[in-house]
């Protein structure tokens, strides 16, 4: 029940920090580069709106995870509200599993709604742009928010762990970006060095250091699935997708493991 009414406390933090009016903020974004995207786009303007708006939620939406994250867990070690949060007899971890719960109840719930934007806009912009070949919105649609999804668990565990070790809030904001721009952008570049090895001196040397990252980090590029989507196309699903979502849910519920343990033994000054 501590964790019920942790999630409670959290969920009105983020609608007293002005939560709904960033979420509308995203929506009219997301709306707003697909219909320019499909206006000034030049062939297949529907594929590229679809395309244009899945790239505008993977950037956004880490944006407001990690603001919700610093809002729910960073100002409660900063401003020292943990004097109050803390003083009844409860563990420590029912506090973070209420505020992350909160946290990813809020961000799906977000990235359910752009879906369903995405959706009514992709057929409104098929009545103006018809094409030969149109974008699958079914099974293919969904298969690419389910992994879009996993990508931004993984994201909202890691801001999760920071925000409990780091000092200030603002590394949880840097952290986390440069953790989402390294694992979604090391595989593609260890595949473009496979393809061109021509491309930098030393191939073999750069391509065994990037390798080393695979041991590290959750492969996040290979979550972004949405050819499946702009194609109908099944094939663009790589391969080894069971053990994909399998490693990126393991990789994120050990975030979350090392979160608590960090908690645990925070000591509070």
């Amino acid at each position: 029940m501590s964790i019920f009414r942790d999630l409670l406390t959290a969920l009105r933090l983020a609608f007293k920090a002005k939560f709904v009016w960033m979420g509308f903020g995203l929506l009219l974004a997301v709306a707003l580069v697909m219909l320019l995207s499909a206006y000034f786009g030049g062939r297949q303007p529907v594929t590229v709106a679809l395309d244009v708006g899945v790239s505008t939620i993977r950037l956004l939406l880490p944006l407001l995870i990690v603001l919700l994250v610093q809002e729910l867990l960073s100002r409660e070690f900063d401003k020292r509200y943990y004097l109050s949060s803390l003083t009844y007899p409860r563990a420590r971890s029912s506090l973070l599993f209420g505020r992350f719960v909160a946290v990813l109840a809020l961000f799906l719930g977000l990235l359910l709604l752009l879906s369903f934007l995405q959706i009514g806009l992709t057929q409104f912009l098929s009545g103006f742009y018809p094409q030969a070949t149109p974008v699958a919105l079914g099974q293919p649609y969904l298969i690419v928010i389910a992994f879009m999804a996993l990508d931004l668990l993984v994201l909202a565990a890691l801001a999760t762990l920071l925000a409990v070790v780091a000092s200030t809030p603002s590394f949880v904001l840097i952290g986390t970006f440069g953790f989402m721009l390294v694992a979604r952008s090391y595989g593609a570049i260890v595949e473009l060095l496979g393809r061109d090895a021509g491309l930098v001196s030393n191939t073999e040397g750069y391509r065994a250091g990037l390798g080393v990252l695979g041991y590290l980090l959750p492969d996040l590029g290979a979550l972004d699935v949405r050819m499946v989507a702009l194609y109908g196309k099944m094939e663009f699903l790589p391969a080894d997708w069971p053990w994909l979502l399998l490693s990126n849910l393991a990789y994120a519920f050990a975030l979350l493991a090392l979160a608590v343990w960090a908690l645990q033994r925070k000591r509070f000054s």
